[in-house]
């Protein structure tokens, strides 16, 4: 039954075994047995079955996590076959989880994977419930409202929560990790004897962060944090949210598109020695690419949302804090401090 939610970490925590040891060997080399610990001992929760998240998982679940539950209630669609790569033709019309669980259970044997598919585990109830159930969830390429209603629940109880999508050639990962403590390198140690210290820091959840203003910075530090990207994402998400979840898909949303971008931006306080509008030609190539997939993008920013998964579960280095951007035209990607 969809309704049956099982796992998180209130049950007494699973050791590692010598099988499980051996095959996750070079893992715990890298990072410690007790952080191998804590990946085995989590359950995930992760929203959504596209582009991005298919890369997320498979990161995830090699690296070795105790359970992963996956919740999408649609059905798979021709477009999904480029970069949903748990996916094969014959599985157009099969509902998305139904067609993914037995590639992600090929993947590592060790990983529980459980399927929900029913719209109404989304109801608040029944969401809060499944919330309550796990230990961090993850919710990708969805529309701004949405993304704020989970991230509230998820603070209500104390989970982490993340969020990551792609639009065309741009993406982005969102972090909120409420207040996380992690091992970090002492860069005030001597060389000859580096050592690490523990270390805090306190995240906002979106609808804070996304009050964030850049006033403040100096041209060089608004300049490496690529504000166009940032702004465009944000203008995508308005652009959604005026047209009842769908993105645009053609050149006549250009100039609506563009006075959403360059508005948001008016009012951030970006230094303008730097940036005075958002790019005509970003503008142009985000009204007809935004609604689309690109399996490079989705790689790499599925990539990252993996990696940061499990540095925050593993709980060594800092993770991101708290906004990433990646501009597949340029190749480069940056971190900006959302109201941290």
């Amino acid at each position: 039954m969809d309704t049956q939610f099982e796992g998180g970490s209130k049950g007494d925590p699973v050791q590692i075994t010598e099988d499980e040891a051996a095959v996750y060997d070079r893992q715990i080399r890298l990072w410690g047995l007790e952080a191998q610990q804590r990946m085995r001992n989590a359950t995930i929760l992760v929203i959504r079955l596209r582009g991005t998240a298919t890369e997320a998982i498979k990161n995830i679940v090699l690296a070795g996590i105790g359970k992963l539950v996956i919740y999408d209630s649609e059905e798979v669609k021709e477009e999904d076959l480029g970069a949903g790569f748990f996916f094969r033709d014959e599985d157009v019309g099969k509902k998305r989880v139904d067609a993914a669980k037995a590639r992600i259970e090929a993947l590592n044997p060790l990983v529980t994977v459980q399927a929900l598919r029913h719209p109404t585990i989304l109801e608040q109830d029944s969401l809060e419930a499944l919330i309550m159930s796990v230990d961090l969830v993850c919710v990708t390429d969805w529309d701004r409202e949405a993304l704020i209603k989970i991230n509230d629940i998820c603070r209500q109880f104390g989970k982490p929560f993340y969020a990551g999508g792609t639009f065309g050639l741009l993406g982005y990962v969102f972090c909120d990790l409420l207040k996380h403590d992690y091992i970090s390198p002492d860069r005030s140690a001597p060389k000859e004897a580096p050592k690490n210290v523990k270390a805090t820091a306190s995240y906002p959840r979106l609808s804070m962060a996304l009050q964030h203003r850049w006033t403040g910075l100096t041209k060089r530090q608004t300049k490496e944090l690529n504000p166009a990207v940032v702004h465009m994402i944000l203008a995508l998400w308005e652009y959604q949210h005026n047209h009842e979840g769908r993105l645009p898909d053609d050149m006549d949303a250009t100039s609506e598109l563009g006075q959403i971008a360059n508005s948001i931006l008016a009012t951030s306080d970006v230094n303008r020695q730097v940036l005075t509008s958002v790019p005509l030609d970003l503008i142009d190539a985000m009204s007809t690419s935004a609604a689309h997939e690109f399996s490079p993008t989705c790689a790499v920013v599925g990539g990252i949302l993996a990696q940061d998964i499990l540095k925050a579960l593993a709980a060594r280095e800092a993770p991101i804090a708290n906004f990433f951007t990646f501009d597949g035209n340029t190749g480069g990607g940056s971190v900006c401090r959302m109201n941290m």
